[in-house]
């Protein structure tokens, strides 16, 4: 895969996890989007370094797709931790 399908996937895996944890993030969609684009790498490189799992040259490959949203989903729990609820409501 290029760097463009993984930016690809990596607004779809921060979609997928902005559904998956719903609630109010400090940096709003663009803030989840590019968490999203960083998980999927992140979560790309843990599985092919540490989990044994090569990153397939497919765009459907379902074990690329969970470590992708894995990714973006521990970088936003993540960011919510450091960054907290700092919008007004």
């Amino acid at each position: 895969m290029g760097v463009i399908s993984w930016i690809i996937l990596g607004l779809l895996a921060g979609a997928a996890a902005k559904i998956l944890l719903p609630g109010r993030d400090p940096g709003g969609l663009i803030g989840t989007t590019l968490i999203g684009i960083a998980g999927a790498f992140i979560g790309g490189w843990i599985s092919a370094r540490w989990l044994d799992h090569p990153i397939s040259n497919e765009f459907y490959d379902g074990a690329t797709w969970i470590s992708a949203i894995g990714g973006a989903l521990v970088l936003l729990v993540l960011y919510r931790l450091i960054f907290g609820h700092s919008r007004a409501r």
